[in-house]
């Protein structure tokens, strides 16, 4: 009778235990998830592709077509692991453009914008690399627009999260900046420009062309995704 007793207590102590565990896990979970009634859904922008390279690597003759590409993907993955549903613009090395003809640039802006409008997305960002006549400017820098309310907030994440990277080596912090460029018009949510570092440093260069490099970017962009929308539902 006794360990029959016991067992039973055991048992309801164990329910009770997981009860709450249950409970401390939904409390402590990402507030963002129940504010919104639909997965949410982020558009990733691999900036140039095809004909259009982009720029070079001063060393290594890396384009930025490709390295967009490659942290797009990975960026892709962590965000998706985290729950949200990315829809890319460029997914293989080939611009958007169609046909090389003359008007190819605006062609493939014009697509990438067509894409953009059919997801509908609550987030876009686009990912290039920089380059500046001056080798020793380097780090990653994010243009917002300012048409977009929460698009600010979005780079201010992101930028913050970039410096703590780069200052591991070396750099110093840069400002997230606002700028007219055509793919931060393509929707109506907040759209930001994410560029990884400066092709034109050496030391940017060397890192942005190693995989575990363009891994811990996309994680870290990844945590400022994540950093905006806990802010948004705060």
């Amino acid at each position: 009778m006794k360990k029959t007793y016991v067992a039973v207590v055991m048992a309801v102590i164990v329910a009770f235990s997981s009860a709450i565990g249950l409970c401390l896990r939904v409390l402590t979970a990402p507030r963002f998830v129940s504010a919104f009634d639909r997965e949410l859904c982020i558009v990733l922008d691999a900036g140039h592709g095809g004909i259009d390279g982009g720029v070079v690597g001063r060393n290594t003759g890396i384009k930025e077509s490709d390295l967009n590409l490659s942290i797009t993907y990975k960026l892709k993955d962590c965000l998706e692991n985290r729950g949200f549903h990315v829809e890319l613009t460029r997914k293989t090395e080939a611009g958007l453009y169609g046909t090389t003809a003359k008007g190819f640039k605006k062609r493939d802006m014009q697509k990438r914008k067509e894409i953009i409008e059919e997801a509908d997305p609550a987030l876009l960002i686009s990912i290039h690399q920089n380059f500046y006549p001056t080798r020793n400017t380097r780090g990653g820098q994010v243009f917002y627009g300012k048409e977009q309310a929460g698009s600010r907030r979005l780079a201010v994440a992101l930028q913050e999260k970039i410096n703590r990277l780069y200052a591991v080596e070396g750099a110093r912090g840069r400002n997230a900046a606002s700028g007219q460029f055509f793919i931060l018009q393509c929707a109506d949510c907040p759209s930001v420009i994410v560029e990884c570092g400066f092709l034109s440093n050496e030391e940017d260069e060397r890192l942005l062309s190693l995989e575990s490099w363009q891994t811990d970017l996309a994680k870290i962009v990844a945590e400022g995704v994540m950093d905006y929308f806990t802010e948004a539902t705060a």
